[in-house]
């Protein structure tokens, strides 16, 4: 095998501290960058970037290689939180783990690595790439474990950033990476899985929000069109939300199709014209039943859009593929069909396509088709 300069993104976790093992097992040079992107409130209980850079570097000093700290919060802020500001502005629910990975992980950080010398880049995702030696296409597909696969954060890579990155631990389960570690007395072997948004952390969310976003309360009706509470503003509810309603204990005289009398309320649907929110009873509920999509600012980490036909999507991470039919539109837009009704399709989430184990790519959904 060719030794290689690869850069790993360090970022104190597990993964990325096998990765960065594996690939300096396998005798290429590896140099561990640590990215910052988010500096606003260092300082506070919710903010990790300190321990995990800690980690990072202790990792580093048991691997025996050099990490360098970089800063990327000003390209963060202005490619990725600018944007989640505006999307939950305008009543949408943007994931900007997505976008953080376009354009920070694989954008900003690819260009300092390669500015480094670098080969290659590798990160901690749970996926894996190959090159179809048919078309010479770079392929994104799933990762081996399917509890812990991340092709859906990732479908927004392109052809040139495929082709200059490593996921070693895509080709590993989860438990298999722990044992690694442990059995290499990595210091984080046993550290959790972070969770959250990245620039959020652990902090409830509406705290968050409401630094950033007016409030402007609104009524919550039924599907009867009675009132039945005050929201706080419609930027800080997503669609399926069931918690933090206000509502809990509220029956309804009859039970509504789809729902009974005591079942929990979800959010159903958000009115910006009328700054109303509308939720329904029950899980099953007619209007959390969406049998179609379409999608907007579509990218095709394939290369190109599939030919239209049967394919399977995700409108959400850790859902199962569902099976559709896909249509490719005019003005890089996309339109699903399911076989089988979606639940709670929400508006600036991504829809993402797969055939079989290969991502193809998705667009951000615009609108929904309920059941009814």
């Amino acid at each position: 095998m060719v030794k290689q300069r690869i850069v790993v993104g360090l970022s104190g976790g597990v993964d990325s501290a096998v990765t960065a093992y594996l690939l300096k097992q396998q005798g290429h040079e590896v140099i561990g960058i640590f990215m910052k992107n988010w500096e606003d409130d260092d300082d506070s209980e919710y903010c990790s970037s300190n321990i995990d850079f800690v980690d990072a570097a202790a990792v580093a000093d048991v691997i025996g290689i050099e990490i360098e700290h970089v800063n990327f919060a000003a390209d963060y802020k202005d490619r990725v939180f600018a944007e989640f500001l505006r999307e939950y502005q305008a009543g949408r629910t943007p994931n900007p783990d997505i976008l953080c990975n376009a354009e920070i992980k694989f954008k900003a950080f690819l260009d300092h690595a390669m500015r480094l010398g670098a080969d290659k880049i590798a990160t901690g995702h749970y996926a894996r790439v190959r090159q179809n030696p048919a078309t010479g296409l770079h392929e994104l597909l799933k990762g081996l474990d399917p509890s812990k696969d991340q092709s859906y954060f990732l479908h927004r890579l392109n052809q040139a950033q495929l082709s200059k990155t490593l996921f070693p631990v895509g080709e590993l389960h989860k438990t298999e990476v722990r044992r690694i570690a442990a059995e290499m007395h990595l210091p984080n072997a046993k550290k959790k899985d972070s969770t959250g948004i990245c620039f959020i952390g652990e902090r409830p969310f509406r705290d968050f929000l409401n630094r950033y976003i007016s409030k402007e309360p609104g009524p919550i009706k039924n599907p009867k069109g009675h009132t039945i509470g005050e929201h706080v503003g419609l930027s800080f509810y997503t669609l399926g939300q069931r918690q933090g309603l206000g509502i809990g204990g509220l029956k309804t005289r009859g039970a509504q199709r789809g729902g009974g009398e005591h079942e929990p309320w979800f959010v159903a649907r958000k009115d910006m014209e009328h700054n109303t929110l509308w939720v329904v009873q029950g899980h099953e509920h007619p209007w959390l039943q969406s049998s179609q999509l379409t999608a907007q600012d579509t990218s095709w980490c394939a290369g190109a859009p599939p030919a239209n036909g049967p394919l399977a999507a995700k409108t959400r991470y850790r859902q199962a593929d569902a099976p559709c039919q896909f249509q490719s539109l005019s003005a890089e837009g996309l339109a699903l069909t399911f076989a089988q009704p979606q639940w709670a399709v929400t508006p600036g989430q991504s829809a993402v396509v797969y055939d079989g184990d290969v991502c193809l790519g998705g667009g951000i959904i615009a609108s929904k088709g309920d059941t009814r």
